[in-house]
């Protein structure tokens, strides 16, 4: 079923909310009509997204931390001008210059070269198995000078810095309480003061991310009020990120409806992340389409997490790649999702910009099974699972979904 508006967007700009009745009817809603907002929002927000003026509804791709398998040109070929990653704040950034770490660097590239750029920093305290530091502890003072660094290489050269990756997942879980907000609120009081220092990076804005597993009651927490309250209440803060990986769309709709219900007026969100990777998960160990096994000579027993094993390996040609999706009722059945999506976002009137995934990282590879989160099936390219003459591969369904959108 297509994604379809529910109001035209001119109205949709006035809402001071957004009911989750809305977003839910729109995440099942009939056939037919495309969030486009008419030739002349498309042109607003390709000369917003150009003229460093606040992004309004922008869609621009993410590499995470690792740009390695990302060009400009790919990205251009997209025909989005909006570029995010993050950065760890681990012990790597202590010695040598920040500016020349993989994602920074990407980041700063692309900046000179005219793209917006979106930069979050990541705590990775629960893979480092590190309690969150106190305000005015050693270990505190010791963020705050990896944060001072980072904010000397890209305060004035990143359009949008976020104070946070997905904190709730990158602390100890026992740890996900007040204590989480009082750290991060501790290191977003710090930013603000330093950008207020500099002239020159007062262009960058500021938002807090990002917020996790919100379709789900335990990822409604009193902390997570809290996070949303501290955006609301600071003027410096433009917003907060989402990242909605859900296994439906009717759980992105409650996750936004979470997002945009309690966002004050003037208060907007990120999506730097979406993907529906909790749905493919549920089919990784489904056998592969009988029509595809006879047109491609496949034992009708293989799995599904085989065959994209068996395209990590010796990358397919494009149409056999195209044909594994198209034939798999439970991907084909979500081609319209990115569509659908990115219409509910912008449906609210509160999003700024939402990134999704451009390359098949190293990572998506790394220990393939059957119990490997399959992020390898979201990227717009498919660099890893189709061959190519020096061409990097699609994934075809969202390459022109992706392209689309931007001229909606």
């Amino acid at each position: 079923m297509q994604y379809q508006p529910s109001v035209p967007f001119a109205s949709r700009r006035r809402l001071l909310g957004v009911s989750g009745a809305v977003l839910l009817a729109s995440a099942c809603g009939p056939t037919g009509g495309r969030s486009s907002g008419g030739d002349a929002k498309s042109e607003e927000r390709v000369r917003k997204q150009s003229a460093g003026e606040a992004p309004d509804g922008a869609l621009g791709v993410n590499f995470n931390e690792d740009p390695s398998d990302m060009s400009l040109g790919q990205v251009e070929a997209l025909s989005t001008s909006w570029v995010r990653g993050f950065v760890p704040m681990t012990a790597d950034l202590d010695a040598g210059d920040p500016a020349r770490q993989r994602a920074v660097a990407k980041l700063l590239d692309a900046g000179g070269k005219n793209f917006r750029t979106i930069l979050s920093l990541k705590f990775p305290f629960r893979d480092l198995k590190q309690s969150l530091p106190e305000a005015g502890s050693k270990e505190m003072e010791v963020q705050l000078r990896r944060v001072d660094r980072v904010l000397d290489a890209v305060l004035g050269k990143v359009d949008i810095l976020t104070v946070g990756n997905e904190p709730f997942l990158e602390t100890l879980e026992d740890e996900r309480d007040r204590r989480l907000n009082v750290f991060y609120e501790h290191v977003a009081e710090h930013v603000i003061a330093r950008r207020a220092k500099s002239v020159q990076g007062r262009g960058t804005r500021l938002y807090m991310g990002a917020l996790n597993h919100l379709d789900r009651e335990d990822g409604r927490t009193p902390a997570t009020e809290r996070w949303v309250a501290f955006v609301n209440r600071k003027p410096e803060i433009e917003g907060l990120d989402i990242h909605p990986h859900v296994d439906s769309l009717r759980a992105a709709g409650v996750y936004v409806q979470y997002v945009a219900s309690r966002l004050e007026r003037g208060k907007k969100f990120l999506a730097t992340e979406f993907s529906l990777v909790l749905h493919w998960e549920k089919h990784m160990r489904d056998a592969v389409p009988a029509a595809y096994a006879e047109k491609y000579r496949v034992p009708r027993e293989r799995r599904v997490w085989e065959e994209i094993g068996a395209a990590l390996e010796k990358p397919f040609p494009q149409r056999r790649w195209d044909d594994f999706l198209a034939m798999s009722p439970w991907f084909a059945s979500h081609k319209d999702y990115l569509t659908r999506q990115v219409g509910m976002f912008r449906d609210t009137g509160k999003l700024a910009v939402a990134t999704y995934g451009v390359a098949q990282i190293r990572s998506m590879r790394t220990g393939w099974g059957p119990d490997k989160k399959p992020w390898i099936l979201n990227p717009l390219y498919a660099n890893r699972t189709v061959e190519g003459s020096g061409q990097a591969g699609r994934t075809s369904v969202w390459f022109d979904s992706f392209r689309a959108l931007q001229g909606s």
